[in-house]
């Protein structure tokens, strides 16, 4: 595997690659390691919670670069690969995928099989892995957090959350806030994986790669998905998480990932995304009002919802970004004040990279 090969010789000579509770719809390139090199004392050793939903096997990858560290450092880590009752096909059928956007937005998430971990266990920290759906957390990952086992299990806990997307993440990410909150959990820190392609781009790119499976080269325009650079690059927070959990830091309630680019926002989408939010949010309480997900009366609704997706992103999101560029010289002091806040609370600094960031 990529990441044994760069990163760890001897995790590759014993063979111990990390054993995933579920199966995933992918394999993940990037196997998170067992081995312990030089673990803290075992009276400091602490126990983590990896909570994690992949369809395309992305953001697993991503969750097995930070985890990496923590078990190399000796901490106990267990994964839960989270499990639909009924699963999310991928790739997506296209009337499924349209279909799954009122109750996304909603946050009416379907049951999932039982956890592989007793809901009253003991940790230290939790990470919660999460896609975006409709600007929304993926259903599963709203499920756990609506479920009375994935309530007991991050009450009062520190809480990373881990986003893998297309770019906008703000609105998911809000509502990850409220669930965590409401569950007792406490949000420490927040890492967000974006695709670097053009905004534009992957308006074509990434429903490609959903609704096919297909995420290569198209029409000239770059791969979808997280570059594997930057897939690589997450092992640095898991340094940094590893150090953290070895002096306590976890206990303090403050961020543990600040100086390693955790976050980068760009105000100019997350403008957009605002007024994307407002517009699914409506058209999801119409549609939801033609019948329940998966029935035949809110087939109509759907096609018409579709038809002003794609008229919205062909015309009113470039339309939008112009404008803002236009004006962003009248705009600035307000776009540097809203990136500040989104940003919050891990931030884009760069002054702990050197420490932790390995491939630079």
């Amino acid at each position: 595997m990529i990441a044994d090969k760069l990163e760890n010789p001897q995790a590759r000579r014993l063979g111990m690659a990390f054993r995933s509770n579920r199966q995933i719809a992918t394999r993940p390139l990037f196997p998170l390691l067992e081995s312990p090199q030089n673990p803290p004392p075992e009276t400091n050793l602490k126990h983590v919670l990896v909570v994690n939903y992949s369809q395309t096997g992305q953001l697993s990858d991503i969750a097995a670069q930070v985890v990496g560290p923590l078990r190399e450092a000796g901490h106990r880590v267990h994964q839960e690969t989270l499990v639909p009752a009924t699963p999310y096909p991928f790739p997506w059928p296209v009337v499924d995928f349209v279909d799954a956007m009122p109750e996304c937005v909603q946050c009416d998430a379907p049951p999932l099989q039982p956890l592989t971990v007793a809901a009253d266990a003991e940790f230290d920290l939790i990470i919660l892995c999460y896609q975006v759906w409709y600007l929304s957390p993926a259903l599963p990952m709203t499920a756990f957090l609506h479920s009375d086992a994935g309530k007991s299990l991050i009450r009062n806990k520190p809480v990373v959350t881990l986003v893998a997307c297309r770019n906008m993440w703000l609105s998911a990410q809000e509502t990850m806030r409220q669930l965590i909150a409401e569950a007792g959990g406490k949000l420490c820190d927040h890492i967000a994986f974006t695709d670097r392609g053009h905004p534009l781009a992957t308006f074509i790119t990434t429903p490609r790669w959903v609704l096919t499976g297909k995420r290569d080269r198209f029409l000239g325009l770059p791969p979808a998905g997280v570059a594997p650079d930057e897939i690589r690059g997450a092992r640095r927070f898991g340094r940094a998480l590893a150090n953290a959990l070895d002096s306590n830091a976890e206990r303090s309630g403050q961020p543990m990932l600040r100086g390693l680019r955790a976050v980068t926002v760009n105000p100019r989408l997350a403008i957009s995304e605002r007024a994307g939010r407002r517009a699914f949010g409506v058209w999801s309480r119409l549609i939801r009002a033609f019948g329940q997900r998966g029935s035949w009366q809110r087939r109509p609704a759907l096609l018409v919802f579709s038809l002003y997706l794609i008229v919205m992103v062909l015309t009113v999101v470039p339309t939008s970004l112009l404008l803002q560029w236009l004006l962003s010289p009248l705009l600035k002091s307000r776009l540097e004040g809203l990136r500040a806040q989104l940003e919050q609370p891990s931030g884009s600094e760069e002054f702990n990279l050197k420490k932790y960031d390995q491939s630079r």
